[in-house]
């Protein structure tokens, strides 16, 4: 298992997925300390005199004119946890709070932040031991980052709030008891300490995260699934033509189409109707894929290019610059996820459009080119995939209403000092329920397209790399002649789309 070293570099997608999946472990850099320190000496420095510094010795937000005694300092920074835990909700899944801890951790760990190094060990602490800070999942507006479930995360660390631990209650128990059980200390927050855990969009990035890493393999499963569909329907090759692509040379639409040339080479199946009149020209959702779902992949492309900016950023607030200055910033501002995470949704969201189109041409005997009704081979006794397309239209339809941007959105808070905020929390909740329903989506076409490649068995054989996929799908989900439950096979078939889409990747010398 490989090792990601929190050092206040950047962080890639992938090291964030790996540590929150349990696929690599996070550790704290052996120069942390001296990294932290010149900005801890400049807080230290600065409670010796009287000018307000926010956030260390005044209130926060629309209380940033408050001054905070010398006395009150510490007590300050415990109020501000426990004030600002506010969340409501189902609680966040394993996967997304470890991702939270590995992230604040790295922020901290930056060096901008003016806090000591036991934050973010006690962090990676509680990663390591799998100590999982309950967080609600609702209640952030997406600027000064997501406050309220920062400090449910950082609850547990002063003994307070609750904590899932490894075979323990799924709700959690008192952090205060499960610290004691495992022998650690609450932590006596210092100034500053308190504000630098819950500003920040560290739970925006980790949602992002997933949804940005999970699209990357939904975009290639999109191409595989087309191309499965194009066999099964005798569709044709021809608009997918290096030379025809060249002329609109768009990168993602140039990559979508060299996979469908590469997964549709040298097919009997295709061969075999090459000459007939129907195939002069195929209906949009074949003809036009590469131009779909390449618009997709540059979306995502831009979606990557902010994430990765921001797995590297600094989002705390105040920030202690390298020459020793204390300043606020708006760093925490959600706007750049908030409008990534919109325009992946709306993107991702027409991947699973138009594959549900491909998937109603296959059930339709009106334009499915010979293939049975709904794809019983008895039909009249056998509804065979009838259903199959109502899931895939119902979740294409609910994408359409979580397609709609949350970044166009605005509500003032705090008394009018944040006046301002990005909705991006809800950005990056309802993106990932878009890719899970896109998944889906590519899951029902390619359980169709297999089918009616089955039914082609008198004509011809597939591509040599659609015959490779139609054997997984096959080893897992047998040809249904006969009805039985769909909702399995789905459920089968969406589980196996990244050995999918690796074993065309084999087959065909690489996808895109």
């Amino acid at each position: 298992m490989r090792e990601v070293i929190i050092d206040g570099s950047a962080l890639t997608v992938e090291d964030v997925v790996a540590v929150a999946r349990g696929e690599a472990t996070a550790r704290l850099g052996p120069d942390a300390a001296a990294r932290m320190e010149h900005s801890l000496s400049v807080v230290t420095e600065a409670l010796r005199g009287d000018a307000p510094v926010y956030g260390v010795n005044t209130g926060f937000g629309a209380l940033a004119d408050t001054p905070v005694s010398e006395a009150d300092l510490t007590a300050l920074q415990a109020a501000i946890i426990r004030s600002h835990a506010a969340g409501t909700g189902q609680p966040l899944g394993d996967d997304v709070v470890r991702a939270v801890l590995l992230l604040r951790a790295r922020t901290l760990t930056a060096g901008y932040s003016g806090v000591r190094e036991d934050l973010p060990r006690r962090l990676l602490e509680f990663l390591a031991r799998g100590l999982l800070p309950v967080i609600p999942g609702k209640g952030s507006v997406g600027a000064s980052g997501d406050l309220a479930q920062l400090a449910h995360l950082a609850q547990p660390l002063i003994g307070e709030g609750l904590l899932r631990e490894p075979g323990g209650p799924p709700e959690g128990r008192p952090a205060a008891d499960v610290l004691a059980a495992h022998g650690l200390p609450p932590l006596r927050l210092a100034p500053k300490e308190g504000l630098s855990l819950v500003n920040g969009t560290e739970p925006m990035q980790a949602v992002l995260a997933f949804s940005v890493y999970d699209a990357a393999m939904l975009v290639q499963a999109a191409d595989v699934a087309c191309a499965l569909s194009i066999e099964a329907l005798l569709g044709t090759d021809r608009p997918y033509d290096e030379r025809v692509q060249a002329l609109r040379p768009h990168p993602g639409q140039l990559d979508s189409a060299a996979n469908l040339r590469a997964l549709l080479a040298g097919s009997p199946l295709l061969a075999s109707h090459r000459d007939s009149r129907h195939a002069v020209q195929d209906a949009y959702c074949l003809r036009c894929a590469p131009q779909v779902h390449g618009a997709v992949r540059d979306v995502l492309t831009h979606a990557r290019r902010v994430l990765d900016t921001e797995l590297g950023s600094v989002v705390d607030n105040p920030i202690i610059t390298d020459d020793g200055e204390v300043m606020t910033t708006g760093n925490f501002h959600g706007e750049p996820l908030a409008f990534a995470a919109d325009m992946l949704a709306m993107a991702v969201a027409e991947l699973a459009s138009i594959s549900e189109r491909r998937v109603d041409r296959m059930l339709d005997p009106a334009f499915s080119r010979g293939l049975p009704p709904f794809l019983a081979p008895h039909a009249g006794i056998n509804s065979g995939f009838m259903l199959a397309q109502y899931t895939a239209a119902s979740l294409v339809s609910e994408n359409k209403v979580l397609a709609h941007p949350a970044s166009v959105d605005t509500i003032p808070t705090s008394g009018k000092q944040e006046d301002h905020v990005s909705m991006g929390w809800t950005s990056v909740r309802k993106l990932r329920e878009v890719v899970a329903n896109v998944r889906t989506c590519l899951a029902v076409e390619i359980l169709c397209a297999a089918q009616g490649i089955d039914l082609r068995a008198g004509i011809a054989a597939p591509a040599v790399a659609l015959g490779a996929v139609h054997a997984v799908v096959r080893g897992r989900v047998p040809r249904m002649d006969v009805d039985r439950e769909v909702s399995g096979q789905i459920a089968a078939v969406d589980g196996l789309l990244p050995e999918l889409c690796r074993t065309a990747s084999a087959a065909a010398n690489g996808l895109r």
